[in-house]
C-alpha cells in the first residue's frame, strides 16, 4: 500500500483489496484517521471488492454510510467505463453532485473534489 498526503488529503494506492466488507471499511477509516488525523481519503477502485459496484448487493450503501457516519470525505478513483449498470451510473452521478462521496477518474480529480 502506497500513501501520500496532499493538502490534508490521504491518497492511497493499493494493489490488493483492502475494503471487502463493512468491517474492513471501518478499520480503514479508523487507521487513516489515527495515523494521519485527516478526514479526507482518496482510494484507487482496485482496492475495493468488486461486489461494491453491484448496487443490488447493498454493500456500497453500507460502506459509504460508514464514511458519512465517521465524517470522512471519500473519493474512489479509477476507470468506471466497464460498468454498464444504469443504477450504478445514476448512483455515481448523484454522489458526484453531493459533498462527501465521489467517483472520479484519477488522483487529481479526487483532490479537486475533496477540496470542495
Amino acid at each position: 500500500m502506497e500513501t501520500k498526503i496532499i493538502n490534508d488529503i490521504v491518497i492511497v494506492k493499493c494493489n490488493e483489496i483492502i475494503i471487502k466488507d463493512v468491517q474492513s471499511a471501518i478499520d480503514f477509516i479508523m487507521t487513516v484517521r489515527y495515523e494521519t488525523n485527516c478526514n479526507r481519503i482518496a482510494l484507487n477502485k482496485e482496492a475495493i471488492v468488486e461486489d461494491f459496484f453491484v448496487l443490488s448487493k447493498g454493500l456500497a450503501g453500507e460502506i459509504l454510510q460508514k464514511f458519512i457516519n465517521y465524517q470522512m470525505k471519500f473519493a474512489i478513483y479509477g476507470d468506471y467505463s466497464k460498468y454498464t449498470s444504469k443504477p450504478l451510473k445514476d448512483f455515481i452521478y448523484e454522489s458526484n453532485n453531493g459533498k462527501d462521496i465521489f467517483f472520479v477518474e484519477n488522483e487529481e480529480e479526487a483532490i479537486k473534489m475533496l477540496n470542495k
